[in-house]
């Protein structure tokens, strides 16, 4: 539970540190290559997830976060063409492209119930991170009221997510199915 707190502060410090590095507030380019970029993250590691796992629920749960996040990233794309807000680098997507990073190097040296847990975990602090971020800064941030409110209406999904992937975390600790 140590190692989760701190995960969480460490994604959530990313953003905060990210969004101060960038005069204040993220411009809506800005927050469009955030979202996008945690779009991406989660994607790539459901597929590390589905390439690592042999349990059951813990697949299910990866190509859930793969649809989800791949539609995400769909309608953002879409509405940033709408809009023409291209999207821009910042401090924040490039430390969260950092963490992924190295998150992906732990997960990828573990095994069976050992990366189950550790994969399971990590969505719990990403998707708690993510919607901290989006309410706290990205949101409040948004200047076009249409990317504002596309954010706004992703926040019951990723919600959803937090607590299947809470779900999960319970389940391997009440001793059911984690793979081997």
């Amino acid at each position: 539970m140590r190692k989760l707190g701190t995960a969480i502060l460490g994604l959530l410090s990313t953003f905060a540190l990210g969004v101060m590095t960038e005069a204040q507030a993220p411009t809506d380019p800005q927050i469009v290559g955030i979202v996008q970029t945690a779009n991406r993250i989660d994607i790539d590691q459901a597929r590390l997830a589905l390439r690592k796992s042999s349990n059951p629920q813990v697949k299910e749960f990866a190509n859930q976060m793969i649809s989800d996040h791949t539609n995400l990233e769909k309608s953002v794309r879409d509405l940033a063409n709408k809009l023409g807000a291209k999207e821009e680098p910042s401090d924040t997507a490039k430390q969260l492209k950092q963490q992924a990073a190295e998150e992906s190097k732990k997960l990828s040296g573990l095994k069976g119930k050992e990366f189950d847990r550790e994969y399971v975990s990590h969505e719990i602090a990403y998707h708690q991170a993510v919607i901290d971020a989006a309410t706290n800064t990205l949101i409040p941030n948004a200047k076009n009221a249409q990317l504002k409110s596309a954010l706004q209406s992703a926040a019951p999904l990723l919600q959803g997510h937090l607590q299947h992937a809470q779900h999960l975390q319970q389940s391997f600790q009440s001793g059911g199915s984690s793979g081997q």
